[in-house]
């Protein structure tokens, strides 16, 4: 099962406004009507049930949505750009990759149909037809297209079950998820059978509730042996824990303890999770003559112990019974027992702000909205200069330089446009 990955989104770019000026027949001071461009479209997650993983995402690295087009003469828009939709599968979170150890979640794709922007799309540039006034009556700028927002994202996914059935491997897990519900894991004598987690449907009387098998723990699962650190992330999402353990083993309590640590040491958060533990294979015999003994251990522990067969069925009612019984008294109590609270990444809208600055000789304003003007071609800059100085004193940006000690004949610069005081 692929079950995370690293994917990198680029959100469209905003198309160019125009520089347009209405010719028309019998028409006079026609004007300027040059059209917007279109805004970029977004990078959407999306819970889609029919998703069952990420493994079309593990090839494919980068995905980009449509850009936005250039508005044209005549005040028309360009057309918006394509959003691209990314189904996930329901219970993926969604992070933003940081350089830090611990990534920012962006958003918990919980429920089906829920989604996520995680690539916002440039706006588009502005036509000359904003730039008129009494004053300058045939304005030959323009803005270009805002680029989209690009990063790296984590998608992963965590099986959303009520109860995990966790233990060492042959425990027996396999074995009892196919007893307890209609799912038909592959079940065989060596370890590590399971590769992936499976889920089962389970019915007990009028209650039903979804069982997960986690494939099998061994120590040092935390830092990466086996399977577990692979699937422990599963067993996040459920709201019970069956701890299912080998009668045959020399310490059933202390196979009990060893996985209860590596919960702890993976995540604090299912260490606190409630738990029923089984002991299994009571059909063979020499556990069956264990079972007092065992049974003792487990109650000077003070935990209450089910002995069950998964092969024979013996005892799986009974113990499912429980199951359904604890869990609805931990859905009644401990609603919000599933995670602990997650750091959710707030993406800040971008920097309006203006700053002057000098580099040698030249004035640099740094002003995102005006970074984007385009001059038509053909324009001087005497020109340019004037239409450009209305701008720069509605958005107190001459007031800036002024203060800065510009004086006329100096050079000034905003993006790649460059020109004379």
């Amino acid at each position: 099962m692929i079950d995370r990955v690293e994917i990198l989104v680029k959100a469209g770019d905003g198309g160019n406004g125009a520089i347009s000026f209405r010719r028309e027949k019998f028409v006079p001071y026609g004007g300027p009507d040059g059209g917007d461009g279109g805004n970029g479209g977004n990078v959407i997650i999306k819970a889609d049930p029919a998703v069952t993983s990420l493994r079309k995402y593990q090839y494919r690295k980068l995905y980009r949505a449509g850009v936005g087009q250039q508005g044209g003469g005549g005040r028309k828009h360009g057309r918006n750009g394509n959003d691209m939709i990314l189904p996930v599968p329901p219970g993926t979170l969604v992070t933003n990759k940081t350089t830090l150890p611990d990534s920012e979640l962006i958003f918990d794709l919980k429920e089906a149909g829920e989604q996520a922007v995680v690539a916002g799309g440039g706006r588009g540039g502005k036509g000359n037809v904003h730039f008129a006034s009494s004053t300058q009556q045939a304005p030959r700028i323009a803005q270009r297209g805002e680029p989209g927002e690009e990063g790296a994202i984590i998608l992963e996914m965590r099986l959303i079950a009520d109860v995990g059935i966790i233990g060492y491997p042959n425990a027996g897990k396999s074995t009892l998820l196919a007893k307890a519900s209609a799912a038909r894991p592959k079940i065989a004598s060596y370890p590590f059978t399971t590769l992936e987690p499976i889920l089962g449907a389970v019915e007990v009387g009028r209650q039903d509730f979804i069982l997960a098998e986690i494939p099998g723990l061994i120590e040092d699962a935390h830092l990466g042996r086996g399977l577990g650190h692979e699937f422990l992330r599963h067993s996040l999402r459920t709201k019970l824990l069956l701890h299912l353990i080998e009668g045959s083993h020399e310490s059933p309590v202390e196979d009990m303890i060893k996985v209860n640590n590596e919960l702890a040491l993976y995540d604090s958060a299912l260490a606190q999770k409630p738990q029923l533990v089984a002991v299994n294979k009571v059909d063979l015999p020499q556990v069956a003559a264990r079972q007092p003994e065992v049974a003792e251990s487990f109650r000077q522990a003070g935990i209450e112990v089910f002995f069950v067969s998964a092969a024979t069925g013996q005892g799986i009612n009974e113990l499912m019974a429980a199951v359904a019984e604890k869990l609805r008294q931990v859905e009644k109590s401990q609603p919000a027992l599933e995670e602990g609270p997650r750091k959710v990444f707030r993406p800040q809208p971008r920097d309006r702000g203006t700053r002057v600055s000098k580099e040698g000789e030249t004035f640099v304003i740094q002003a995102p909205e005006l970074e984007r003007i385009v001059a038509m071609r053909g324009v001087t800059e005497s020109e340019l200069s004037a239409q450009l100085r209305r701008l720069l004193s509605r958005a107190g940006i001459a007031r800036e330089l002024e203060k800065a000690g510009i004086k006329a004949g100096d050079r000034v610069r905003c993006g790649t446009v460059e020109w004379e005081w």
